[in-house]
């Protein structure tokens, strides 16, 4: 399955990481792609650079 969010706002990256996240919880492989505008200090880079 491929989910694709666009748009104007917020929102998308909140629901990507949620559809991904209960996928993961169900065993699923999970490959999640996000362009980034500008400085790489996002929350979301940092998580999965612990991960």
């Amino acid at each position: 399955m491929i989910q694709i969010y666009t748009g104007n706002g917020k929102g998308k990256t909140t629901a990507a990481l949620g559809l991904a996240l209960r996928a993961v919880g169900y065993a699923f492989k999970v490959i999640m792609i996000q362009f980034m505008k500008g400085k790489i200090n996002y929350g979301e880079y940092l998580f999965a650079l612990e991960c």
